[in-house]
């Protein structure tokens, strides 16, 4: 994670862009030391929502229960 004040995030913006772009990295803009926002290339955020949507699926799938029938009969029973 790389951190940038306001003035230099405003005049280094391209370069920063490009940082963040080409690396996958986040950046925080801050003002007077403080946390205000972030720069996060498009890839990260794909990359969060698919391993969210991964999570979410193997949560779903812990809950569920054949209740003692094979998955194999019942795929094969949906096949005829």
């Amino acid at each position: 994670m790389m951190k940038s004040g306001i003035f230099k995030a405003k005049t280094l913006f391209t370069s920063l862009l490009e940082k963040v772009k080409r690396g996958g990295k986040v950046l925080i803009i801050t003002k007077r030391g403080r946390p205000v926002a972030g720069l996060v290339s498009n890839e990260h955020v794909l990359r969060a929502k698919i391993e969210n949507a991964i999570q979410e699926l193997r949560t779903l799938r812990s809950g569920l229960k054949l209740n003692g029938l094979s998955w194999k009969d019942l795929r094969d029973a949906g096949r005829r």
